[in-house]
């Protein structure tokens, strides 16, 4: 047993000064810091993806209360809880054989076997490539659709901006905004998660009278009713959330599945 540990005592032994010793203790202190960071990283994964789950469920169930009657509505179709399905982008249509429980639309937008890469011209949202399948939120009732809510996000002036909107049963009007994560300027861009602002969403709606996209934040006061009023000195923040709402809303987003509900129904 003690020939087995002779280099490291000789090793130990060594002066504190010595080159080879300090370079010796420093790797070992770097190898073992690295491997407590892993093991703490691994370990605490599920716990931080609960809670960010447990907090993304707590800002849907937030905004829902601020919708009017919606309790009510909820009560009356039999439901606690919005359904989750689970949606083909790349066509509108619900996917088949994907649970909607255990779907991570974050994981799966950067997983290349799951996602695919936006090209430039598309790409107004700053997202790099998006995942081919995203969970929408609804409500019906005796078959008919009461309201919807669309996961969005889109790159802000510092940060991504992640949020759910939700949609009236005419699939026109926004039923309300609420932003979900940010990073932007505290002051200014980060009051886009203030509930004053949130509160000009409803009633908005997402296109013009020919039916273009056309919801946009805009430098001060809105005078459309696709207009949302600014913040000031957080110019770039809403053109962030223009260009993301615009992005999600069109072609490559949940546009097909829009076109669809209004086609189809649910």
């Amino acid at each position: 047993m003690a020939s087995r540990f002779h280099p490291w005592r000789r090793f130990l032994a060594r002066p504190n000064d010595d080159r080879v010793k300090t370079i010796g203790i420093a790797f070992l202190v770097a190898l073992v810091s690295a491997l407590v960071v892993s093991v703490t990283s691994v370990t605490l994964k599920p716990l931080q993806e609960a809670h960010l789950a447990a907090e993304r469920q707590a800002r849907m169930d937030k905004m829902l209360d601020t919708l009017p009657g919606l309790r009510n509505l909820m009560l009356e179709a039999g439901v606690d809880g919005l359904e989750t399905r689970v949606v083909d982008l790349s066509d509108g249509s619900f996917a088949e054989g994907v649970d909607p429980a255990s779907y991570d639309l974050v994981k799966a937008a950067e997983d290349p076997e799951t996602s695919i890469i936006l090209s430039p011209d598309a790409d107004i949202a700053g997202l790099k490539r998006i995942a081919q399948y995203a969970p929408v939120y609804l409500l019906e009732r005796d078959g008919k659709l009461l309201l919807i809510v669309l996961p969005v996000q889109g790159a802000g002036y510092q940060s991504t901006i992640r949020a759910m909107l939700a949609l009236e049963a005419d699939l026109v009007t926004i039923a309300a905004l609420t932003i979900v994560e940010q990073g932007d300027t505290p002051g200014l861009g980060s009051r886009i998660e203030e509930p004053e602002w949130q509160a000009l969403w409803p009633g908005k709606k997402i296109s013009d009278a020919d039916g273009n996209i056309a919801i946009s934040v805009v430098r001060g006061e809105a005078r459309e009713p696709y207009e949302v009023d600014g913040i000031s000195g957080a110019s770039k923040t809403g053109t962030g959330i223009t260009n993301m709402l615009r992005f999600w809303l069109g072609d490559h987003g949940f546009g097909p599945f829009l076109d669809r509900l209004r086609a189809e129904g649910i």
